[in-house]
């Protein structure tokens, strides 16, 4: 859906089942406040009510499963307590007119049995090249059990489960997690799966799981009210894929048929030459709302809505440090600066309290 010369970032747009105010979204940033219950807290309602006025919110990833814990800290959405802390959240941010949709995830071979005393699952048995935190310290990533194709249909249903509990919460829709390395992306790029029955091999069986997963999150919340991200050359979790624009093709295809609310690319770097190209497979082949990710600030952004090669851009670290990050673009106020190290953990410094305009300016 090409848009003309008139679309800024300021300007509303209908994405699904949502009409978003602007076109500043807020990316799934993972920040790990929920501690070891993954349960939701009042500092994180705080946290995404304080970016109610971003165009539209993405939750950090949540867990699908009680033992797929990547990161620790991060939320879930697995059980009767995760949907009620999630239910502050969704709560807070609609209370100040904001819209709120939850990033549902399984990391697959990324996870630990030092966090979740369980061995990873993955397409492959091949460990990701790297040290992960766990519980018992630093440690180098394991060897995954490899996924049964009998087992499939129950990884399905785990975030069928998900996106249920998510509408049970009061989310606005979800969004499958497809990119960076965790389990969807270790069964789509043909760096990590060697398979070779029903979900190996060729592009069209490779993607057979992210398709089944956004179907089965559609049976729930019907298609105006779900959302996919994939990142084709991001290298995150030692990734790759021998033929990423066959990819993005492909999916950017069989997404439009479903007409899904929007569709995400993230970028490693949006202006990257590869990933201009990427870009624009995605624009000729999804019909509908396409966000990307990955770099832009507010000029490059503006110019990638102008020009229509997007129709809304994703911000992620913008968002952490500024939560009034719209008000700062229609202002053009100066933006406050990040810091790194209270992105993962923590208490409430860092997270929220960022100042905002008015007590920037006090």
């Amino acid at each position: 859906m090409t848009q003309n010369k008139t679309q800024t970032l300021l300007t509303p747009i209908k994405v699904g089942s949502l009409t978003l105010p602007n076109r500043l979204v807020m990316a799934p940033l993972t920040r790990a406040r929920a501690g070891i219950t993954h349960v939701p807290n009042a500092m994180m309602a705080e946290y995404y009510s304080q970016r109610a006025s971003a165009g539209l919110i993405m939750t950090e990833c949540s867990m699908v499963a009680a033992d797929a814990s990547a990161f620790i800290g991060e939320g879930g959405i697995f059980n009767d307590d995760t949907v009620a802390g999630w239910k502050q959240v969704t709560d807070a941010v609609h209370a100040k007119g904001g819209r709120i949709i939850m990033q549902i995830w399984h990391p697959g071979r990324a996870a630990h049995s030092g966090i979740n005393n369980v061995q990873p699952i993955s397409s492959a048995a091949v460990a990701i090249p790297d040290e992960t935190h766990t519980l018992k310290g630093k440690l180098p990533y394991e060897v995954p059990r490899v996924l049964a194709e009998s087992e499939m249909p129950g990884i399905v249903e785990l975030f069928r489960k998900a996106a249920e509990r998510a509408k049970a919460a009061g989310f606005d829709g979800v969004q499958i997690h497809g990119a960076h390395g965790y389990l969807v992306d270790q069964f789509l790029r043909d760096s990590h799966n060697n398979r070779t029955d029903g979900y190996g091999g060729t592009l069209e069986k490779r993607a057979r799981l992210l398709l089944e997963v956004t179907d089965a999150a559609i049976s729930v919340f019907g298609a105006g009210g779900v959302s996919i991200r994939i990142s084709p050359i991001v290298p995150f979790n030692h990734m790759s894929d021998s033929n990423p624009k066959a990819l993005v093709e492909y999916v950017a295809k069989e997404m439009s048929k479903r007409n899904i609310a929007f569709f995400e690319l993230r970028h490693d770097q949006w202006d990257r030459p590869e990933e201009l190209e990427l870009a624009k497979i995605a624009r000729e082949h999804f019909k509908g709302v396409l966000m990307l990710n990955g770099g832009f600030d507010q000029a490059s952004g503006e110019a990638a809505v102008a020009e229509g090669r997007a129709d809304a851009i994703v911000y992620g670290k913008l968002f952490i440090a500024n939560p009034d990050l719209v008000e700062r673009f229609a202002s053009g106020a100066a933006l406050n600066p990040l810091d790194m190290k209270t992105l993962y953990g923590g208490n409430a410094h860092g997270y929220t309290d960022y100042p905002v305009l008015e007590a920037a300016a006090a």
